[in-house]
């Protein structure tokens, strides 16, 4: 594939600004979301619980949706609207719906969030992603140079969200609005359809416009697609419930007073997505090079370098220095799945492929192993619950070295 120099591609210059403004409203709210809820709303443990499980069952239905839709339509552009009209509206939802239903009727703002947060956010996530790389392949860029400008957006929120919070929480709700307003601008501005020929046009969109239903089920009899599916679930989601449910709390009591911990971490955590961002800038190079499938299995192995530092070592410098590891692994993992799905199935349904084969795969095996790995937590503590988890992914990453196939992407 031949590669445009990004900052000469209008394409390149659209889809990083989705990226951008998604991530950066999205981290405005979401970064304090368990804070606010906890702290300012006075929800209990359980009903935490409850609130993230059912945003999590929920988001995985419009996944499935949000995959078949935006393959059916290909680089057009309708689902972008949604995010907008969405994203605008999150701000005068949280404060004037969500927050006083929590306190009178709470299933019932429970259930209407978790819509709202699905088709927005949640879901969405997996949708921007999948369409931007949609682009990226048609007009010629690396779709990870696009998705580090997601991380800085990311990232800068999070540090100027953490200023509002102290002040007020509404006003992160409104600064998402603020933003969402800056995503709908640019879907007004991008016509993607505008960069290809009308013969072009028509041609994809007949393509597209023929996709049938015995395509996806093509997809699912297929033993790569379910090969690739059981790589995600030992490799990705054990690691997710190592990194989010487990890690900060750990990391936080290594200090003599958790709550500085749990600063440092904050901070810790901003300095790592910025060098994620340059991570998905750079690493398509390597993963080209290399292809989809080697690429994976370092990324595993980078993977389990982490957790097991995690397992031998308590000082803080070197557990600092470990976190950073989640710079070089996540664009290895995300942008190689993009990757092997292009080289090995139907790139038209990518967008299918990328939610339902590594998102809801991802987020099935994080809703069943978290119990379990927390009831084993309880028993045998942080070190011995992360030499388990890294022995998973060890023998996860032997099965995909014999199970993942080797093609690459052709003309690359």
């Amino acid at each position: 594939m031949k590669i445009s120099l990004p900052f000469s591609n209008k394409n390149y210059l659209f889809s990083s600004s989705y990226l951008f403004f998604f991530f950066a409203a999205w981290s405005l709210w979401w970064s304090f979301y368990a804070i606010w809820l906890k702290n300012n709303i006075g929800v209990t443990g359980s009903d935490l619980g409850t609130i993230y499980s059912i945003n999590q069952f929920t988001s995985i239905t419009f996944m499935i949706l949000y995959g078949v839709i935006q393959d059916k339509l290909g680089i057009r552009k309708h689902l972008m609207w949604i995010i907008s009209v969405i994203l605008i509206a999150t701000g005068p939802f949280l404060i004037y719906v969500y927050e006083p239903l929590l306190a009178s009727n709470f299933m019932l703002g429970v259930i209407l969030g978790s819509i709202l947060f699905s088709l927005g956010y949640l879901s969405a996530c997996g949708l921007i992603d999948s369409y931007v790389e949609k682009i990226s392949r048609k007009f010629g860029f690396e779709y990870g140079q696009a998705r580090a400008w997601g991380c800085i957006g990311y990232a800068v929120s999070a540090a100027i969200g953490g200023l509002f919070f102290s002040l007020n929480p509404h006003l992160n709700f409104w600064a998402v609005s603020v933003v969402g307003v800056l995503f709908f601008i640019t879907n007004v501005c991008y016509q993607p359809t505008k960069s290809l020929k009308r013969k072009e046009i028509q041609q994809k969109t007949d393509n597209y416009n023929s996709i049938t239903l015995n395509d996806f089920t093509i997809i699912f009899k297929n033993t790569k697609f379910w090969g690739l599916v059981v790589f995600t679930l030992g490799t990705w989601s054990f690691y997710n419930i190592y990194d989010q449910q487990l890690f900060p709390v750990f990391y936080a009591n290594l200090f003599s007073d958790p709550k500085i911990g749990a600063s440092v971490y904050g901070q810790l955590n901003s300095v790592q997505v910025i060098l994620e961002g340059i991570g998905m800038a750079c690493i398509p190079l390597l993963i080209n090079r290399i292809g989809p499938k080697s690429s994976l299995l370092l990324g595993g192995v980078i993977m389990t370098c982490r957790i097991l530092g995690a397992a031998i070592f308590d000082d803080i410098y070197i557990i600092s220095f470990i976190k950073m590891l989640h710079a070089i692994e996540v664009p290895l993992f995300v942008i190689s799945i993009f990757k092997y799905n292009a080289a090995n199935f139907d790139k038209r349904l990518s967008s299918t492929l990328f939610l339902v084969g590594f998102q809801i795969a991802t987020s099935v095996g994080i809703i069943i192993l978290s119990i379990p790995i927390g009831m084993l937590f309880d028993k045998v503590g942080y070190h011995t619950i992360f030499f388990i988890i890294s022995c998973v992914v060890i023998v996860s990453l032997v099965v995909g070295s014999f199970t993942l196939s080797n093609k690459k992407i052709e003309n690359q």
